[in-house]
């Protein structure tokens, strides 16, 4: 009988301790007690709310799921370690980020005539390390020659890129001219990062291009290796340079031939520079037949594509276009088939339209996308924002019209309308790619996690501990010493 009372009679025991304990505290220290409690939760809740505006996620959570559910024999989720990779196929690790493709902007800035002017009038840096990091990266696997053995100037051009001051990798270039004076991808460094202008850039370019082609007339395996990609890769930065000095004629000439030319060479996206020359030119009928050619189900697609397509339709019936009216007389053909191709565009990429009805501030594009993030829908608004103000009306329909996209959109997002369902990797993959300084945009609109509603329930109810023990001390005191007695029976 002993035996079997032996526990309820060490618990009594044990309660007489804590209530003889609880008597001897003052006022002073459960005022002081709630106040820390309340103090500590506070902080906690401050660096969680941090934490997932800076990285869409808890930390607690994170830490969780990271390190502890391996301790307790649980199996880690795939996606919490993925890789990222470039369009030139090289992967590089990165911790909590579901596997992307990482793709390089086809209308992206040139370093030293547009990126450095925006460092020198603001003091920000547009480019993130990663995002350099995949340039270098691909340019290295785009530039360097086929042969076993590397010639002396490639092997100084390979360290060039690698290079993370500019300045060094400047004199890596002109090392590797005073090696060899028609090393093209030296003069292709130069006129990225050194000319301040797109004028000078346009010079080194051009010297570039001539020394690529006595080279392919020295060797002739060239021509057929990673220098024929030197030779397109040069001749696209001068069409760009064409159209950004105003020859806009001679930009689509150069870019239809570069497409004829090298018909295999689809990946790198020639196709989108040509349709935003186009579309400054205004000449409609002919980014309907690029669209014709490229805006098929078995290719890719991507926000130029679907938006481009969704402004032509637009463009047709947005000038006579009037809510008031479509609501009572209901939709025409026409405008239902404008309202359905901005619905896909939406669907597809639904970050760009608060770009362009300026809902969002724009910055400079990043080097490299993400298709279907905010990296893309940056990269959209900055180059053909223009064409949809050009385009009368085009932007009130699309105001009128892009929200209905989400009701179109199963939720939750298991499965999607027109497109595969919307990658969950999207957000983590964009803030690699943008600067710090730009508020990354999140679709789907996340939740707070639980563990952010439970610490900022913790610190209200210390706080309103905290608040009743200061206002009522004797009156808490009471109550802290009786609760004990109340909880835990005398067993009989």
């Amino acid at each position: 009988m002993v035996y079997v009372l032996r526990s309820p009679l060490k618990l009594q025991e044990t309660v007489n301790a804590a209530s003889v304990f609880l008597n001897t505290l003052t006022p002073k220290f459960y005022v002081a007690l709630t106040g820390t409690s309340s103090l500590i939760s506070g902080l906690i809740l401050i660096f969680e709310w941090w934490y997932f505006r800076k990285y869409g996620t808890s930390f607690i959570e994170q830490v969780s799921v990271s390190h502890l559910r391996p301790l307790l024999g649980g199996v880690e989720n795939s996606s919490s370690v993925g890789l990222f990779s470039s369009v030139n196929g090289d992967t590089e690790p990165r911790t909590n980020v579901a596997e992307c493709k990482v793709w390089r902007n086809p209308l992206n800035l040139f370093r030293g005539a547009e990126y450095s002017r925006y460092t020198w009038v603001t003091g920000k840096e547009p480019l993130t390390y990663y995002d350099m990091n995949l340039s270098a990266q691909d340019h290295q696997t785009f530039f360097l020659g086929d042969t076993q053995q590397l010639r002396p100037e490639d092997s100084v051009m390979q360290k060039a890129w690698r290079e993370r001051n500019p300045q060094a990798r400047i004199r890596a270039a002109y090392q590797a001219i005073e090696l060899n004076r028609e090393c093209a991808a030296a003069y292709v460094l130069l006129a990225e990062e050194e000319a301040t202008t797109i004028t000078e850039a346009e010079r080194l370019f051009k010297q570039a291009l001539k020394s690529g082609r006595k080279l392919s007339h020295c060797h002739t395996y060239i021509a057929t290796g990673k220098d024929t990609n030197l030779v397109v890769y040069i001749k696209r930065r001068l069409a760009m340079c064409a159209r950004k000095l105003g020859r806009i004629k001679e930009a689509v000439k150069m870019m239809r031939d570069l497409m004829k030319e090298f018909p295999l060479l689809g990946m790198l996206n020639i196709h989108e520079n040509l349709l935003e020359a186009l579309l400054e030119l205004q000449a409609y009928a002919d980014v309907q037949a690029v669209l014709a050619k490229y805006d098929d189900i078995s290719l890719p697609k991507s926000a130029t594509i679907c938006y481009t397509s969704a402004l032509l339709k637009a463009r047709a019936v947005s000038d006579k276009f009037s809510p008031e009216a479509a609501s009572r007389r209901g939709l025409s053909t026409a405008e239902m088939n404008a309202v359905e191709a901005i619905h896909r565009a939406v669907e597809f990429n639904p970050h760009v339209p608060k770009y362009l009805l300026e809902m969002k501030s724009l910055i400079l594009p990043p080097e490299h996308i993400l298709k279907r993030g905010d990296s893309e829908a940056v990269a959209y608004a900055f180059f053909h924002l223009q064409h949809w103000k050009r385009a009368e009306g085009a932007l009130n329909l699309l105001h009128c019209t892009w929200e209905g996209t989400f009701r179109i959109i199963p939720y939750p997002l298991e499965k999607g309308h027109l497109f595969y369902p919307y990658p969950g990797c999207t957000e983590t993959a964009d803030r690699e790619l943008l600067p710090s300084f730009h508020e990354v945009s999140v679709y789907p609109k996340k939740e707070l996690p639980f563990f952010i509603l439970f610490t900022a329930g913790l610190c209200s109810f210390c706080a309103m501990l905290a608040m009743l023990t200061h206002q009522f001390p004797e009156l808490m005191g009471v109550f802290v010493k009786a609760e004990p007695l109340r909880s835990c029976p005398v067993p009989a």
